[in-house]
């Protein structure tokens, strides 16, 4: 490994316009924009229009992030995508998106590790460039979740929106900068907890379709147990590794799961409640989405400036669960 390191050059995120409300969906299940709020502190989520997909928010995600890079699509060296709503089952996502900005011989692949997903993409990428490999690579969470929302289902539908942002990772000779240090984590037993069961097990077939199983299921309680648990630790582990104290940390930028066990997690570190970037009230739970869309954001309100260090935490579907250290 070289002595380089992997900065983040440049954010860009990208919203549909359309905005589900609270309201809206109590028109279709039996709840209210009280009760949302209570349970997941969300108000309202994005919805692609009829010509969006996962693959035209990743594109103009991937545009923001190289103007604010000051780079064009020619500069990048890889395109790398973390889905759980693919384009297509195959070719992948970031193959799409890599048409979508005009290349036509760049590489390119997809990550499927749910809300974790952004984070085991950015690891990769960081390998590839602090191995001297590649330059500039284009890291994207994307996600089209409302195309696999059962709208019936008044326990999961509240909870999920479509959004993509992605980051610009740039080869940097200041190794102090950059992802200072990851840990990717994954229990496959726990995968009934969240999951959407089409694939070779589950090929699509009229029983499917009859019990509703192209949709995602959850287990709502196991997942908010796990997701505090899992939130306390990987925050630790970060600062434990990196010999950091809280007070070094200038944000927190979680995947944005659920307003109660962020706010459970914060209070069980003794961390004040500002110390995390909130952004679920506007946008529900956008999965590998999530911590990009959030840091776009929070990155050019002017919550955090270079040199300032950034901890991200994710966990989701698998089971996964991932933490990174960045030096912005």
């Amino acid at each position: 490994m070289s002595n380089y390191g992997a900065i983040i050059a440049g954010t860009g995120s990208y919203l549909p316009e359309r905005r589900l409300t609270n309201a809206d969906l109590a028109k279709l299940v039996d709840t209210s924009d009280d009760w949302i709020i209570r349970r997941t502190g969300i108000k309202e989520r994005r919805i692609v229009a009829e010509n969006e997909s996962t693959a035209t928010m990743g594109t103009a995600a991937a545009r923001h992030a190289l103007e604010a890079a000051g780079l064009t699509p020619q500069d990048v060296d890889l395109i790398v995508c973390a889905t759980i709503t693919p384009e297509m089952q195959f070719p992948s996502t970031a193959c799409f998106v890599g048409a979508g900005l005009g290349l036509d011989t760049t590489p390119a692949f997809d990550v499927s590790a749910a809300c974790s997903g952004f984070i085991y993409a950015l690891e990769t990428a960081n390998n590839f460039v602090k191995s001297g490999r590649y330059r500039n690579i284009i890291v994207i969470g994307a996600e089209t979740l409302s195309r696999i929302t059962d709208y019936t289902d008044r326990q999961s539908c509240i909870l999920f929106g479509d959004g993509a942002g992605a980051v610009v990772l740039q080869r940097s000779t200041d190794a102090s900068r950059g992802v200072l240090y990851a840990s990717l984590h994954a229990d496959g037993n726990g995968w009934e907890m969240l999951h959407c069961a089409t694939g070779s097990r589950n090929p699509v077939n009229a029983d499917l379709i009859a019990t509703r199983r192209q949709y995602m299921q959850i287990k709502g309680r196991e997942v908010y147990k796990f997701a505090v648990q899992r939130f306390a630790e990987l925050i630790e582990d970060a600062l434990h590794k990196c010999q950091l104290s809280t007070k070094d940390v200038k944000l927190i930028v979680p995947h944005q799961v659920n307003q109660r066990i962020i706010d459970s997690a914060m209070e069980r570190l003794g961390l004040a409640p500002d110390k995390a970037f909130v952004n679920i009230d506007k946008y529900g739970n956008t999965s590998a989405a999530s911590i990009p869309i959030a840091l776009d954001e929070a990155w050019r309100a002017g919550k955090v400036s270079p040199g300032d260090i950034v901890l991200f935490v994710a966990f989701g579907a698998g089971l996964t669960w991932a933490n990174a250290v960045v030096r912005v």
